[in-house]
């Protein structure tokens, strides 16, 4: 297996939300519970987290509130080795504020969101030294559905055409439908996921978005062929990376899930810090499958990542030694980020 395409070295800029996150302790329906922990959760500063894990420069470019929620999320992103010096403090919006509440079918979150200081990032964020000097850009269908003004700052970010940009694009499409009241999230995120140098999206995601005509990996890649790298995430099953002509499949290990939000960030940046190093497809896989294994333990958006020893042994083990690490068996959600 050859080596993934790869950008020029350099640090990773994840822009985005990230909101104080309440979670039941232990995890339990929200109604039920006696305890609250304080927590953090944003894709974007999810993805940075787990990069900075991986010994990757990363940065996280947001806005917070001028309250003791965004003071809260600036230093907890910051103590993951996390460059926050581009983060702006609103003074006049306040920090978005998220409940989890876990139950039997799933986690489902509650948003006290709107009219928050991120909705109110804006194109001109482009032109901040720490997205200008980025490697690689970070972006979610999420930053897309918060206001006019965080979609005018996608659509700008991938306004080039793959490979006439001045950094690398990586989106992923993570499709919330309670923020696309309008009905334009088909559209909208179709466009941007195929205008990105790099794209993540679920498969069961895709079939709920674009129909359920797409049936496999290689049906959404029909439909999105202008990614250099595209990766299909098919849940519990595997994740299949597109390179060009070349499609290749990894199956996903046995986790015993604690909570699955999160899990989709962690798989992300696992695959682009392999990307960054020079990996080829079946360890940028793996990595990716590792990393969200680390979400998927923890009733947070961030767990710990396994000992470095035994990520390099799991990385360099044959199909059979990583099929015998439980590929495939009971990872509900293990590739999947989102809530409902």
């Amino acid at each position: 297996m050859t080596a993934l395409w790869r950008p020029e070295p350099g640090p990773v800029t994840c822009i985005g939300e990230t909101m104080a996150a309440l979670v039941p302790e232990p995890v339990v329906p929200l109604e039920t519970a006696d305890l609250l922990r304080v927590d953090v959760a944003g894709a974007e500063s999810n993805v940075a987290r787990y990069l900075a894990d991986h010994r990757v420069p990363a940065r996280w470019v947001s806005a917070v509130g001028d309250d003791p929620w965004g003071r809260l999320v600036r230093t907890r992103v910051a103590e993951s080795g996390v460059d926050t010096s581009a983060v702006r403090t609103d003074p006049q919006r306040p920090t978005g504020v998220l409940f989890k509440n876990p139950e039997a079918y799933g986690t489902r979150v509650q948003y006290y969101r709107q009219r928050s200081a991120a909705s109110a990032l804006a194109p001109e964020l482009l032109g901040d030294p720490a997205v200008t000097s980025a490697a690689l850009v970070h972006l979610t269908g999420i930053t897309a559905a918060l206001s006019p003004s965080c979609r005018a700052l996608v659509t700008e970010a991938l306004r080039l055409h793959v490979g006439g940009r001045p950094y690398v694009v990586s989106f992923d499409v993570n499709h919330r439908a309670a923020l696309w009241s309008d009905g334009s999230a088909a559209t909208v995120l179709a466009r941007f996921a195929d205008r990105a140098d790099i794209t993540f999206v679920g498969l069961d995601e895709a079939q709920a978005l674009w129909g359920n005509h797409l049936v496999n990996a290689a049906a959404v890649r029909r439909m999105l062929p202008g990614p250099r790298i595209l990766v299909v995430k098919d849940g519990d099953r595997e994740a299949t990376a597109f390179t060009g002509a070349e499609q290749c499949a990894v199956p996903a290990p046995h986790v015993r899930v604690v909570e699955p939000i999160g899990a989709g960030d962690a798989f992300a940046a696992g695959f682009l810090a392999a990307l960054l190093r020079g990996d080829d497809t079946v360890r940028a896989l793996r990595l990716g499958h590792l990393t969200a294994a680390s979400a998927l333990r923890v009733g947070g958006d961030h767990g710990p990542l396994p000992p470095r020893s035994q990520i390099e042994e799991l990385l360099a083990a044959s199909d059979a030694q990583w099929a015998m690490h439980g590929a495939g068996a009971g990872t509900k959600g293990a590739t999947r980020a989102g809530d409902p």
